[in-house]
């Protein structure tokens, strides 16, 4: 297994944060939880994430997970992951990146549609949204089953009005509901190259997203918070200003920096 350089894995089930934003920093990557208000209902938190990183092969592994109805489908995610990193490390240290997104992407379907896998889903209340990024090199590939979000924030992108990398997907989950247990599963992945220059992934929970009075409903609020602070003061931002706004659902972000100095596509007349 290559050496991580750091991984942390929680699920709300462990520690909810109902009423207490939470930021922490693992090396470059700032984990930030909200579990939502107890003045509006709110008790539990059923979020979880995973983050698994290696400075010297320069890539970041993570997940996010979104469930509801009881945390145990988040759980049996982690849990699998887990239990799979010697193979998965493998795959993400591989020579080449076209290799280990091709690679992984098996490894993933492979997991999440075994028959002891399909079988522990079974026997858990409630399911989950699942999204896996990994960056690797100047590239940044995702699998995505339901509705967490993905963005890339960097200038030349915003300047297009791009900001949000996958599409969020209603009614698919993994866990007693199962998209994999589908006669074709439904997912997305996607792939996309990176900018020269300071690049910001930011991976998020529906919480953010789905606030009372929309502040971060619209990705740009979210790219002017991120880029007029330190990443951590931006995120306890946004954690604290959804908290103002009475958020009763839990708000998961994981966000990092990456630095690429390769001369990205540009078109032929530029």
């Amino acid at each position: 297994m290559s050496n991580l350089t750091d991984c942390f894995s929680w699920v709300g089930s462990q520690e909810h944060f109902v009423d207490k934003p939470s930021v922490q920093q693992h090396n470059n990557i700032v984990v930030g939880r909200f579990g939502g208000n107890s003045n509006v209902g709110q008790y539990k938190n059923e979020d979880g994430c995973l983050v698994w990183l290696n400075e010297q092969e320069d890539w970041e592994f993570i997940i996010i997970l979104d469930a509801h109805n009881t945390a145990e489908s988040a759980e049996i995610i982690i849990e699998q992951f887990n239990n799979e990193k010697s193979p998965i490390t493998h795959l993400l240290s591989l020579p080449t990146t076209q290799q280990t997104f091709k690679k992984l992407e098996e490894k993933i379907l492979n997991m999440f549609q075994s028959e002891e896998f399909l079988a522990a889903c079974r026997n858990v209340t409630g399911e989950t949204a699942c999204l896996i990024v990994v960056r690797k090199d100047k590239y940044v590939w995702w699998f995505s089953v339901g509705d967490c979000v993905l963005y890339l924030f960097h200038p030349e992108l915003a300047a297009l009005g791009q900001y949000q990398l996958n599409q969020r997907q209603f009614y698919e989950w993994i866990g007693q509901v199962n998209t994999f247990e589908q006669e074709v599963p439904c997912y997305s992945s996607g792939i996309k190259e990176l900018r020269k220059g300071e690049n910001r992934l930011f991976l998020t929970t529906d919480g953010l997203i789905e606030c009372p009075n929309d502040p971060y409903s619209n990705p740009k609020n979210i790219y002017t918070t991120v880029f007029n602070s330190k990443e951590d003061e931006s995120i306890m931002a946004m954690l604290t200003h959804i908290q103002d706004n009475d958020v009763r659902d839990s708000t998961t972000i994981v966000s990092w920096k990456v630095n690429i100095s390769k001369e990205p596509t540009r078109a032929s007349n530029q």
